[in-house]
């Protein structure tokens, strides 16, 4: 085998490294025609993160699956400590935030030693499932309340369905009570009622929830903390040419299109389908979105210093956009 030179080594590895530009350039190329997105470096700063300093009334959303031991469905108390605090200090900022989180149905699940929900009919397993929310439900708050109450801070509990919002009256009374614990600095915890919910009158999943959360009560921005890093142009896991999309300027059918067929995790109920869909509503009301990753919750305020953290889809509001309408339409498209 012939012995190559120090310098003809050095010609190879530099045509390597072009190629690899020049695949990166063109996927970022394609990327920004096709899906009018960015995708950039993560070191970069622009001008609609650091606007992220000045937002006044933030709702974030925690997934089931990043608030649980994956080994055992336990709740991860550090990381429910660490939410919280990071959530306190937002709101000792002078800032609104509210909490959208999942996890009543697994916590009642673990509580009353259920494995699997199942049931001999479909109305005896929703049975099961609205009982596991019951007491999973009562769980979760008791241990928001003694977390917040540790930094001083009070909380309460809200719980939703579709009605909350189609209904007229329902979503008046909603965003009054919303207005008012803002008011009184009080930290609202919002869950759908799975107690009561059936097909019928479910969001479905918190990543709509929390969009619809965001929209009812004129929020700036609406932060969607998963087990995911961002949105990418594919699966990462099935293809490693996929690039991450740091923002997206305009959600195209294109865009949306990527999301179907996606799932999330075992835990919880939403995959990016889910998350795209969440910020059609969010965008469409006027509200700025973030997907970011709740591997480490401090990401919360970086986020919020204008890091370059997770996927910004930047609000585009449409006046004809109609939350109660879009809402009603959930499960029957």
């Amino acid at each position: 085998m012939p012995i190559l030179k120090a310098e003809t080594i050095d010609v190879i590895l530099r045509l390597g490294h072009l190629r690899r530009t020049f695949r990166n350039w063109l996927i970022l190329y394609t990327n920004v025609r096709k899906y009018k997105v960015t995708t950039t470096s993560t070191e970069m700063k622009s001008p609609v993160r650091e606007a992220l300093r000045e937002k006044q009334r933030i709702v974030v959303k925690i997934g089931s699956s990043s608030l649980q031991h994956a080994q055992t469905g336990d709740l991860d108390y550090i990381r429910l400590e660490k939410l919280v605090r990071e959530l306190c200090d937002i709101r000792n900022q002078g800032k609104d935030v509210i909490l959208v989180t999942s996890g009543a149905i697994a916590a009642g699940r673990k509580a009353v030693g259920i494995r699997e929900i199942t049931g001999e009919t479909e109305a005896h397993k929703m049975a099961v499932k609205q009982a596991c929310a019951a007491v999973g439900q009562a769980r979760l708050m008791m241990t928001y309340q003694k977390i917040f109450a540790e930094y001083n801070q009070v909380a309460a509990q809200i719980l939703m369905t579709k009605n909350t919002i189609v209904d007229d009256l329902n979503r008046f009374n909603a965003h009054n009570t919303f207005s008012q614990l803002l008011r009184m600095g009080v930290i609202p915890i919002v869950n759908e009622n799975d107690t009561v919910a059936t097909y019928e009158i479910e969001i479905g999943d918190n990543d709509t929830l929390s969009a619809i959360v965001a929209a009812l009560v004129d929020a700036d921005l609406l932060i969607l903390l998963s087990d995911i890093d961002g949105l990418y142009t594919d699966d990462p896991r099935k293809n490693p040419e996929a690039a991450f999309v740091s923002q997206v300027d305009e959600l195209t059918e294109e865009l949306l299109a990527m999301g179907k067929g996606s799932t999330g995790s075992n835990v919880g109920t939403g995959g990016m389908n889910t998350k795209l869909q969440a910020a059609r509503i969010a965008t469409g009301s006027g509200v700025d979105m973030v997907i970011a990753n709740s591997r480490d919750i401090g990401i919360l305020h970086r986020i919020l210093n204008g890091a370059q953290e997770g996927t910004l889809f930047v609000a585009r509001q449409e006046e004809d956009f109609d939350l109660p309408r879009f809402v009603d339409r959930l499960h029957r498209q």
